[in-house]
Parts: C-alpha cells; sequence; structure tokens
C-alpha cells in the first residue's frame, strides 16, 4: 500500500494523542472479532414473546380472504394481526414515498410481502401458527420489465397515485424520470470520427449484510414503545413508525442496537413496525429476528438495470459527445428509486469532460422485489456502462485504455452535465497515472520450482480448492475502470445532522461525551468521532454515548456522508464547547496572566495552551466542577433539485473518484475466474483514519468484485426470488477475495471539515468494470453483463 499526503492549508488537528490523521483502534474491533459483540439479534428481555411474519409466496394476486381463527387457537400464541387490525388510518409507509402497506391489503404486489405477523411464547410456535393462517390468492399477470409495464392494458402497480411531485412521468408504472440534456448531441456526433454504442445489463444485488433484520420492541407504562434495533436512520425509521402506531414521535423511544452491516438495506423499514404493533396489542415485549430466507425478502435490493449508450470520439481520442438511457427495476414500491434515478442520470457520463449529453434515466414499479438504497445508489449501474464504453472506443482508435481516459477526465473546474461546476479537486487524470504505474502481480503464481521439478499451487488457479485445473487452458487479462460518485444527500434535500458535546471533570481528568443518533453499521464512525473531539478538545479521554433518539436526527449512514456531516456537526460542538472552556479560563485566571487575553489558545493534551506552546492551566483546573456542554447542527452547504426537463441544477455537494486495476486469470474450457489483484487508487480528502479508510476502500472493491462475478438475486419470469440463502447466492470469501494494494490520495476539499472526501462507495463503482475489462482482455469476448456466469464465457 502506498500512502500519499499532500500538504494543504486547512487545519491538521491538534497534537493530542488518537486525534484526527491517525490509525486509532476501534472499540468495538476485538469485542467483533472474538464473538463478545452484542448484536440486535443478541438482545433479551424478561417475558419475552417472539414475532414472525407470514408472506406471500406469490408475487401478483388479489387477496380473497384472510382466515387467523386456527392459528389464534394455537397454544402459546398471543396475537395475529393483519391489515384490519391496525390501529390508525395510516396503514403505509416510505422513505420517499408513501407506498408500501405495513401489512398487505386487497392485493399483493411481490413475492414475500408481509400478510400477517405473529407474536408466540417461542419462536417455532409463532412460525407452526404462521404456517395455520389461511390465506386465498387469486392470481394475477405479472409486471416484469419495461415491456410488461408499460404495455397498452398492463396492470397498475398503484393505480390511484397521483404524479404531484413534478416527476412528469410518461406512465404510472414509472416511478421516476430524468433526463439531463446539455449542449447539442446530435450536432456533436457530426463531428466523430468514431462512434460506439452497446446495450448492457446489470443484475440484482443484495447488500448481503451477515447480521440479519432484527429488534425488540418493549411497551412502556405511558402506552408508549421503547424499540431497540438494527437500523440506518434512527430518526428517518420514527417518523414513519409513529403515524401507523398513532403515537406522538416522543412516546416512542429508539435505541441503535448492534448492526451486523447494512450497505443501503436498512435504510427501509423491516420489522420496526411490526414488533411495536405486536408489544403494544400483547402489553409484553417482542422480538423479531429475521432467518437468512427472511432477510433476502425483508429488505430492498440493489436495482438491476439495463443501460443503452453511444458515445464518439475523434481520431485524437477526444469524445465528441455521449447518449444514453438507464432503465432501472424498482420493483413492487418506491423506496429510493426517485433518488437512485437522480444520481444515475447525473453520474451518467462518469468522470469525463464532455460538454454534449442526451441522458435519460428512469425507474419502474414492477411485481419483482422492491428495490432501493445500496452502497452506490444508481453510480454502479451507470460505471458498468461507461467504463465498457471507455474499452470500446479506446479499441476503436488504438489507443491505450488508460491514455483514453486520462485525454478526456475531468478537473477540478469541469462542468457536469448538469451545469454544476467541480469547485474542488477532481484528480482523475492522477489516479490512474498513480494506478498504471504500480507494479503488476508476477505471472503463473501457481508455479513453484522444487527439487523435483515445477509444483503447481491449485490454490492460485482458477476454480482453487476444488482442483478443476493445473493451469491448461489458464489465460490472464488486465483491465482498468475509474468512477464518480456524490457524496451526501443531493437535490435540495436538507443534509444535516446533530451532536451533543459534553466536557466535565471525571477522577480528576477532563473526559469528553459525544453523544449522535448516528449509526455505527461497520463503518468506523464511532472511532471518528472520538478523534475529532480529541483534535478539538485536547482530550485523551472519550465516551460515545450509545445512538438514540434522545439528541436530533444523524441522518443516514449512506452516501458516504457521516463523517462528513456528523463530523462536521462533532466539530462545530466541541468549538462551542472549547470556546466555553475559555471563556471560564479567562474569568478565572485572565487577571493573572495576560496571555488569556491576549494570545490564540488551544486545547492541547489535557491543557489550555497558547499557540506557541505556552501551557497556561490543567483543564481539570479551569474545569473544576463545571460541565460544559453543547448541541449544535452542522449543515453543508446548500444543493437544488435538479430541473425535470433538462436536469440542470447544482445537485450534488461534493464528488469522490477512485480507479481500479483488476488483474485475472480464467480458464477458458470451464469458465472459471480467479481474480489474482484488484488495484485501487483514490482521493479521500483527508484521511481522518487511514486504517479505516483502506478497510473502507478494501470492502468496497470487494463487494464490485461479487457483483462482477457470482453476485446476483435471480428472479423468475413469474417475479419469484429462486435463490434466497447463502447456499445460492453467492458472495465472495477470504478464498475469492485478491490482494487489494491501495494508493491515498489527500487533497483537501475547502468545503468540507478538514477537507475531507467521503469514502466508502466510490470504490464499488470501478471494481466492477476493472475486473470486467480483465476478462474481455483475457477472453476477447464482448461481455456486456454482470454477473458474469461461466456459461458466458465458454458459450455453453
Amino acid at each position: 500500500m502506498g500512502v500519499t499526503r499532500t500538504p494543504t492549508s486547512l487545519s491538521q488537528g491538534s497534537r493530542t494523542r488518537g486525534g484526527i490523521g491517525e490509525s486509532t483502534l476501534r472499540p468495538d474491533g476485538t469485542l467483533k472479532v472474538t464473538g463478545e459483540f452484542a448484536y440486535a439479534s443478541d438482545m433479551w428481555h424478561e417475558d419475552m414473546l417472539w414475532g414472525y411474519t407470514l408472506r406471500s409466496p406469490h408475487a401478483h394476486a388479489e387477496i380473497v380472504s384472510v382466515d387467523t381463527s386456527e392459528a389464534l387457537a394455537q397454544p402459546g400464541v398471543r396475537a395475529v394481526l393483519t391489515y384490519d387490525d391496525l390501529p390508525t388510518e395510516v396503514k403505509t409507509y416510505g422513505l420517499e414515498v408513501p407506498d408500501t402497506p405495513v401489512l398487505a391489503h386487497g392485493r399483493v404486489r411481490h413475492h414475500g410481502e408481509p400478510v400477517a405477523i405473529i407474536a408466540a411464547d417461542h419462536p417455532e410456535t409463532a412460525r407452526r401458527a404462521a404456517a395455520k393462517i389461511r390465506v386465498e390468492y387469486a392470481e394475477l399477470p405479472v409486471v416484469h420489465d419495461e415491456a410488461s409495464a408499460t404495455a397498452p392494458g398492463a396492470p397498475l402497480l398503484h393505480p390511484n397515485r397521483a404524479d404531484d411531485h413534478g416527476r412528469h412521468v410518461p406512465h404510472p408504472n414509472i416511478v421516476h424520470r430524468q433526463p439531463i440534456v446539455r449542449g447539442d448531441a446530435a450536432a456533436a456526433k457530426e463531428t466523430a470520427d468514431v462512434v460506439v454504442s452497446g446495450e448492457y445489463e446489470v443484475g440484482m444485488q443484495d447488500q448481503a449484510f451477515l447480521g440479519p433484520e432484527s429488534g425488540l420492541a418493549v411497551p412502556a407504562e405511558d402506552g408508549g414503545v421503547d424499540l431497540y434495533v438494527a437500523t440506518q436512520w434512527l430518526h428517518a425509521d420514527l417518523r414513519q413508525i409513529a403515524p401507523v402506531l398513532g403515537l406522538p414521535e416522543d412516546k416512542i423511544r429508539m435505541t441503535l442496537a448492534g448492526v451486523g452491516g447494512a450497505f443501503g438495506g436498512r435504510e427501509d423499514l423491516s420489522m420496526q413496525i411490526h414488533s411495536c404493533l405486536l408489544a403494544l396489542r400483547t402489553g409484553r415485549p417482542v422480538k423479531i429476528v429475521y432467518n437468512r430466507f427472511e432477510s433476502f425478502f425483508g429488505h430492498v435490493h440493489r436495482h438491476p438495470a439495463k443501460l443503452w449508450y453511444e458515445h464518439g470520439a475523434t481520431k485524437d481520442g477526444r469524445i465528441t459527445h455521449m447518449k444514453c438511457r438507464i432503465v432501472l427495476d424498482g420493483g413492487a414500491y418506491a423506496s429510493t428509486s426517485p433518488a437512485v434515478v437522480g444520481n444515475a442520470a447525473s453520474l451518467a457520463v462518469g468522470p469525463y469532460a464532455i460538454d454534449d449529453v442526451d441522458i435519460e434515466a428512469l425507474a419502474l414499479y414492477t411485481n419483482n422485489p422492491p428495490c432501493g438504497a445500496m452502497r452506490g445508489f444508481g453510480a454502479v449501474q451507470a460505471c458498468f456502462a461507461y467504463e465498457s464504453q471507455m474499452d470500446r472506443l479506446a479499441a476503436e482508435l488504438g489507443l491505450d485504455p488508460v491514455e483514453f481516459r486520462r485525454r478526456n477526465a475531468m478537473s477540478q473546474g469541469t462542468f457536469m452535465p448538469t451545469g454544476q461546476r467541480v469547485d474542488s479537486p477532481a484528480p482523475v487524470a492522477e489516479i490512474l497515472r498513480r494506478l498504471k504505474a504500480m507494479p503488476l502481480p508476477p505471472e503463473r503464481q501457481w508455479e513453484s520450482a522444487g527439487r523435483s521439478g515445477t509444483a503447481t499451487d491449485v490454490r492460485a488457479l482458477p476454480g482453487g480448492l476444488s482442483n478443476t485445473t493445473h493451469g491448461e487452458g489458464v489465460v490472464r487479462g488486465v483491465g482498468y475502470a475509474v468512477g464518480i460518485k456524490n457524496v451526501g444527500f443531493s437535490e435540495g434535500f436538507d443534509d444535516y445532522s446533530t451532536a451533543r458535546v459534553r466536557l466535565q471533570v471525571v477522577g480528576g481528568e477532563p473526559v469528553a461525551t459525544v453523544h449522535t443518533a448516528m449509526a455505527e453499521v461497520g463503518q468506523g464512525g464511532v472511532t471518528v468521532h472520538a478523534q475529532i473531539a480529541r483534535t478539538e478538545l485536547g482530550v485523551t479521554q472519550v465516551s460515545i454515548a450509545p445512538a438514540d433518539t434522545k439528541v436530533g436526527s444523524a441522518g443516514s449512514t449512506s452516501a458516504s456522508r457521516q463523517t462528513y456531516v456528523t463530523g462536521g456537526a462533532i466539530k462545530n460542538a466541541c468549538e462551542a464547547v472549547r470556546e466555553q472552556v475559555l471563556q471560564i479560563g479567562r474569568a478565572r485566571f485572565g487577571t493573572y496572566h495576560p496571555a488569556w487575553n491576549t494570545a490564540e489558545l488551544l486545547l492541547e493534551d489535557g491543557k489550555v495552551v497558547t499557540d506557541g506552546g505556552e501551557v497556561l492551566a490543567p483543564l481539570a483546573e479551569v474545569l473544576e466542577d463545571e460541565t460544559v456542554e453543547a448541541d449544535l447542527e452542522w449543515r453543508h452547504r446548500p444543493t437544488e433539485a435538479l430541473d425535470v426537463r433538462t436536469g440542470q441544477g447544482f445537485g450534488h455537494v461534493q464528488y469522490s473518484f477512485a480507479a481500479h486495476r483488476a488483474v485475472v486469470e480464467v480458464d477458458t474450457e470451464l469458465g472459471l475466474v480467479k481474480v489474482v489483484e484488484l488495484a485501487c487508487a483514490q482521493d479521500v480528502g483527508k484521511a481522518l483514519n487511514p486504517q479505516s479508510v483502506i478497510g473502507q476502500i478494501q470492502g468496497g472493491t470487494t463487494q464490485g468484485l461479487g457483483l462482477a462475478v457470482m453476485e446476483e438475486i435471480v428472479v423468475s419470469p413469474g417475479a419469484k426470488v429462486c435463490n434466497p440463502s447463502f447456499t445460492d447466492y453467492l458472495i465472495p470469501t477470504i478464498l475469492d477475495t485478491p490482494t487489494i494494494p491501495v494508493d491515498i490520495l489527500e487533497l483537501a476539499d475547502e468545503h468540507a471539515p478538514y477537507g475531507l472526501r467521503g469514502v466508502g462507495e466510490a470504490p464499488t463503482l470501478s471494481s466492477t468494470p476493472a475486473v470486467l475489462s480483465a476478462i474481455r482482455q483475457a477472453t476477447g469476448l464482448a461481455l456486456k453483463r454482470v454477473p458474469v456466469r461461466p456459461e458466458h464465457l465458454t458459450g455453453t
């Protein structure tokens, strides 16, 4: 791993040990590695009941009748609820559009939709009771793609929806449509010497987090409920739960339970409302934990996509224009599809300077599983298509694929297709240069010389321990890709976070407490938050309070935004606390030492010091018995909605860039792929915790690898999920994960706290097309769909 640290004029923090810029250890790391960490599924409560969900076996059907009498009669069953038992007139929810029923009513719209919920003394009792609920269905025609969704007379998934959001959709089965038009693509095409077009497809990927959906709802004496849950956004959950329960938000107290991964799959509600309903009905705590089969039905997935792209270029390798059409399958309910469409459209050109573009992106309502947020959020699908096009253009022009990309790379000052000027560093050409300069792994690593001749290590070959080949028909390929991802919420969303910081003396030592509602889902926020407090307050001891709704919203742990936005809120609150501390010090000691009133003062290493390093007083002596606290919000600069017709507008607050080089070996006879290395170069603005940054980059890279060669939820023509288990839905293991060397650039963004840039999503974009590029180079095949399967490589 190479790490480049570019000096900036922005504050790099104090000299207090454990501050920003250091690779401090995660407080939850050892517990997770040893299995001692308490996840949401580990929660327990005295007198607890178990909840279970009855789900539809059909993708689209009318509910003729529901009979729960036999289930209610089973010993140990305490409640069985259907749509008719919901307590208020509000019976739907949704992050952006409230179109998802709490329990199905009238008809089911996707395979696995919740129809009834049960509470019982034992999980097996609840499961058996669910099997005794008699539901009569009348199956309906299935909408499964664009043709069936928009055909004359097509079944309308949401017939009463109103186009009241200015979406200007041409059909009721289209959730959202976003065109972007800039310049004149048709005229620019006339100047091209080469024009290439292609159709690409991305399969449905699952977040595949290892900790299933789980939570515990405990009824309270005041008629409210306390909910302990694994989620990504406590306050968004609260906003959707309260109207359904008919309770004010202050009577629903939410606390984050241990989260076993998320990647977007916990942004939408799963069991939250169900557990609360059962707890309030029975008057007893209710725990719901999905098994792996349920988990595949209990959360949204990555939108599968079909993409058509056209690019032109001149003989000297300059892109003249770009046209594209992106169709995303949103499934039965809206979830975050409108925002995903906005991302796919606004990032559809990639990290390239192209003046003349004509873009259309849309999302469909279908009877397929609901799709929504997943790491990369619409940019992943676009990146696979535009990077495939870059390779084709380079080949047509006879240019090196990296050099072709560098000639067309955007830079600071480039205008996006939305008309937004990129006003922070955009080192696309530089990360490509660095990536290509990294040494390649040696060839034929499966061979080693010994006394008796050359030995073969089958573990290093495609097929690995299955011993399918000894090197016959194995060829190597190298491929490159680069991507652009927005950071934070976009298109006018009020993106803010709240932090409460307290400083007091405990046991003779100053201790800071940081309280936010940030969901720690594995990204390491609990580590970075403590580092910010140490840097700003000059204390070593920092306590991170449990995340709950007793403090203001931190927004979602998504969009690579938490370190940016919640980190900004913590920095703000710390600065306010620091100023209060200095005011106390001036009042107590100012008459004795003029530096208190004349010098610039800092908090470092538990002391108040001047900017020249003179120690004025220990913090403990300044504070004595006083507690200093600040509770503040922080917002990034505002964005604006994109024009519904032209797509113009300042849509994103920040962009991040990553590039990958993939080295693969392919057994062309068996269609097996071994990814040998996935090198990455990425600009992170400022690495607040370098080790954590590298972990995020390597994790995102591995998730992109999974999409490239193995991960896909297979949906039948009848819109039924065929592989809802880790037996049939494959994710990369340690044996599939290659070496991932990382080169970090730190080019500060002056608009962001400490100059940082969101990290977590960008590497998921470019890793997928880099792997496909390498496989194409090895095999000579076009390969326009991911994931690649063996039959795609052998023609069988």
